[in-house]
């Protein structure tokens, strides 16, 4: 039987409505959050919160992955995570990357801890 047009439609919809902006689920159920990286600063913060991406200030150089594991261990501490619950995904040579949250968190509260240590920094 063919399906009619009105409220048989918003059933398909997912319950949980998707994060819109810099944080988000993977296919594998996974928190990604999309960072603009900005190595060589004085200090590590989050420098904006944008529809694109969070940006970062990492005091650390560029070189040899420094710029990434620090990255990764300031993350874990801004969004009270075990270090081996944040990872690198994508763009170890770039300043655009996503890193990918392991633990059980949602991207809203994701969102919220990050937008908070935008405030303080």
């Amino acid at each position: 039987m063919p399906r009619k047009e009105g409220k048989g439609l918003k059933k398909d919809v997912s319950p949980v409505a998707p994060v819109t902006g810099p944080v988000s689920r993977d296919k594998t159920g996974s928190v990604t959050i999309s960072i603009h990286a900005k190595p060589g600063a004085k200090q590590n913060a989050i420098t904006d919160v944008t529809a694109d991406a969070v940006g970062v200030a990492i005091a650390a150089p560029p070189t040899e992955g420094e710029a990434n594991a620090e990255l990764c261990r300031y993350l874990s501490k801004v969004l009270v995570l075990k270090k081996s619950e944040v990872s690198l995904d994508k763009g170890g040579k770039s300043r655009e990357k996503v890193v990918k949250i392991s633990a059980s968190i949602t991207p809203e509260v994701v969102l919220e801890r990050l937008k908070e240590a935008a405030v303080h920094s």
